[in-house]
């Protein structure tokens, strides 16, 4: 573990996440400090019809916290906004909800991931995955319907910026439904100052209460919220940060007001 510093080194968290979910797109078969693949996703509820429709490829690189696609209430013809799609599990399966009269961007910062997800999606014209970052979404405004996301908010230093993009690139009345890692309390500042903890989505996960403002204060109303207990931290430092801070996984439904 690198040495902990007063400030975090953006620049550094944002190389550490590239490379790491490289990794988990090259070589779903290594063991990491979360877990992988498509059991994670069945132990997390996702239906086994949704899993059976989505390119195995994809789900091996699975590596989301919780599932919110329920809370999404997607139907078809629906406009959605992916947020980190990585390899492209939630945004194949919100392609099957959505079905062909509707369309799906998931939008990642890492080339890997990017370049397998276009890949499986086999020309598939309703669906479409680009560059950028959450922090400056590369969408116009008032151009989605619903914006999901899976394990990937609580890696952004600047949630209060991801959760007012949010807002803006979504239609009046639309949803947003994503799973999450958020914590009871702040956590403290040799965790929140340290990249490698981010990386391994401990030192993100910001306390509950700044969570609900940042989502409120960008415009949203929270209407659902469910802590997910069947997802488990592997190493020790994540163990001990669940047990001492609450860090944990939820889902977590809002509207735009």
């Amino acid at each position: 573990m690198s040495e902990s510093t007063t400030t975090l080194d953006t620049e550094s968290l944002t190389r550490q996440v590239q490379t790491l979910y490289r990794e988990v797109a090259e070589h779903p078969d290594r063991d990491y400090h979360f877990p992988v693949g498509r059991p994670v996703a069945e132990r997390l509820g996702y239906p086994a019809e949704l899993l059976d429709a989505i390119p195995p490829e994809a789900l091996a690189s699975f590596a989301g916290v919780g599932y919110a696609l329920d809370l999404a209430d997607l139907a078809a013809g629906t406009t959605v906004l992916d947020l980190g799609s990585g390899s492209g599990t939630d945004s194949f399966a919100a392609a099957q909800l959505v079905g062909t009269t509707g369309h799906v961007t998931g939008i990642d910062m890492t080339a890997e991931q990017l370049a397998k997800a276009d890949r499986l999606r086999d020309g598939a014209e309703h669906i479409t995955f680009v560059p950028g970052r959450l922090e400056e979404l590369p969408l116009p405004d008032e151009s989605v319907d619903v914006v999901i996301s899976n394990g990937v908010v609580n890696l952004c230093p600047d949630k209060a910026r991801v959760f007012a993009e949010v807002a803006r690139v979504l239609v009046p009345g639309g949803r947003m439904a994503i799973a999450d890692i958020i914590a009871t309390t702040a956590l403290p500042q040799a965790v929140t100052c340290n990249a490698d903890l981010w990386a391994a989505c401990i030192g993100g996960a910001a306390a509950e209460a700044d969570y609900h403002r940042a989502i409120e204060q960008a415009g949203l109303s929270i209407t659902a919220q469910r802590d997910v207990p069947e997802y488990q931290f592997l190493t020790d430092q994540a163990q001990n940060a669940s047990s001492d801070y609450g860090v944990r996984a939820i889902t977590i439904a809002a509207e735009l007001r």
